[in-house]
């Protein structure tokens, strides 16, 4: 009889100290499922007054190469990693009022950033200065529409070349 009662108390201790240890791992499963089951969040509203444009807006546009200039207004490191049109002014947003001499006016402007709504200030920003602003585009979006957007490689790293002396720094006097 004692022996019984000694196993019921050994198995209850072990279904609660079991339940402790499972219960961190089961909750921590529940929050992966309801992250990565949460809706995506609905694009943002559109608020500018320059046109969003579509792929088949922006190819029409860059099929006159000489009456159109592309100006993504993204950070270098974003055009590395989501890439952009083959050739562009790069003149990021906060830049854009002091590189307005930089642009010229004779060409119809396409401003871009990832989703377009930098680009869309912009575009107002260029509006309001004079500047023939066909619309904003979105890179990411150009490429989700089927677009071929052009990528940077960096180089791959330099190796000293065969036989080259090295270079030695002397040490500091002490």
């Amino acid at each position: 009889m004692k022996l019984i009662r000694n196993t019921a108390k050994v198995l209850s201790l072990a279904a609660i100290l079991g339940s402790l240890a499972f219960t961190p791992w089961v909750q921590a499963q529940q929050a992966t499922a309801a992250a990565t089951s949460a809706p995506t969040p609905a694009p943002q509203a559109w608020t500018y007054k320059t046109k969003q444009l579509d792929r088949a807006e922006i190819d029409r546009l860059l099929s006159n190469p000489k009456g159109v200039v592309v100006i993504d207004v993204r950070r270098p490191d974003e055009l590395i990693k989501n890439g952009s049109f083959p050739v562009y002014l790069s003149i990021q947003l906060a830049d854009l009022e002091k590189s307005l001499d930089l642009i010229p006016k004779d060409r119809t402007i396409i401003t871009v950033s990832n989703r377009a709504h930098r680009a869309g200030a912009a575009g107002d920003q260029l509006t309001a200065k004079g500047f023939k602003v066909a619309g904003a585009a979105g890179s990411l979006d150009y490429e989700d529409q089927g677009g071929a957007i052009a990528r940077i490689t960096p180089p791959p790293p330099r190796t000293p070349a065969a036989g080259a002396a090295a270079v030695v720094t002397p040490a500091a006097p002490k």
